[in-house]
């Protein structure tokens, strides 16, 4: 992103030059992880000059969520959201694929551990973005030994900022050792995600995933690739604890998230899932979600919000 800054940004109410948007270094939220980030994807369809937006008001309803676990109290909703999004998308003039992460943080600068009595502000920027997973058709995994946060001590089914430095161990370890990313277990040793993605095995036919209540985050495309698997793919999905071992033994294994996308795990802890290459449901998924986001599958187009359609053509 150093080299490619956007030129605008929504900040404190209205779009602004993203040279403009900036916070104290007293800034409450950069001191006690005191905010919630959402991450977004916008899709290039070259064929119909089009940028869609995969989900955003499911996005931004999970943001004000996260908003609300930190007693933030926010003049937005999330269908005055879209708007917003798209008219910073135009003013942006992106014609590519990118990433959108809006952000609320606690603005107020002062020192203190709380979340009372504190300024609540939103921010939403935008750049063009490819690949997050470099490794999307073959990751290599290890199990880490850092355990997922629990519920009860920072709510990992919020995007809360200062979580995700429980992801960023695990990640920094796995890449230093050699692999792509890392899997989280519980403490009760049970698997609960990627770093930073949610998580599924096949086997025997059947898609398999940690529940909602297993410390995970409530991703929309984990939501998105359940209703693919089921309605489109016709594979049974069960949502059930997954132990250790089970991954060992697994026919395929794939992450998802917005970062991520769908990215097929081939190998976990020096192990083949499989055959160590895509397996075939992984790829049906795979090609399914990517026609679906690119606006290229009818059924689906209420997911996505264009941001060019209704633009006004300029007057001779």
């Amino acid at each position: 992103m150093a080299n490619n800054l956007p030129k605008y940004a929504f900040f404190e109410g209205k779009i602004v030059p993203f040279s403009e948007a900036n916070v104290s270094i007293a800034t409450h939220a950069i001191h006690y992880g005191t905010a919630a980030f959402g991450g977004l994807r916008g899709y290039w369809n070259a064929e119909k000059e089009e940028l869609f937006v995969f989900r955003p008001k499911d996005h931004f309803t999970r943001l004000m969520g996260s908003a609300r676990m930190l007693r933030m109290s926010l003049p937005y909703t999330p269908e005055g959201l879209v708007p917003i999004l798209t008219e910073l998308l135009r003013k942006e003039g992106l014609r590519e694929d990118c990433y959108i992460r809006p952000l609320v943080y606690k603005a107020t600068p002062t020192i203190g551990v709380r979340l009372h009595d504190l300024e609540d502000q939103l921010a939403i920027f935008a750049i063009p973005f490819g690949q997050y997973v470099k490794n999307e058709e073959g990751m290599h995994v290890t199990v880490s030994s850092w355990r997922r946060i629990d519920d009860n001590a920072i709510p990992a089914r919020g995007k809360i900022a200062g979580a995700y430095v429980n992801s960023a161990m695990m990640v920094t370890d796995a890449k230093l050792a050699g692999f792509d990313d890392a899997i989280a277990i519980n403490e009760d040793g049970h698997i609960a995600e990627a770093a930073a993605a949610n998580f599924f095995i096949i086997r025997n036919g059947v898609a398999i995933t940690p529940p909602i209540t297993s410390n995970i985050l409530e991703g929309i495309t984990r939501r998105t690739v359940l209703q693919l698997l089921r309605e489109d793919l016709g594979i049974p999905v069960e949502e059930r604890l997954i132990d250790r071992t089970e991954l060992y033994i697994a026919d395929e294994a794939f992450s998802c998230g917005t970062g991520y996308q769908v990215a097929a795990v081939t190998r976990v802890d020096y192990r083949d899932v499989g055959d160590g290459k895509l397996g075939p449901i992984t790829r049906s998924l795979r090609d399914l979600y990517f026609d679906l986001v690119r606006g290229k599958i009818a059924k689906y187009s209420d997911w996505l919000a264009p941001v060019y359609a209704s633009v006004p053509e300029a007057a001779d």
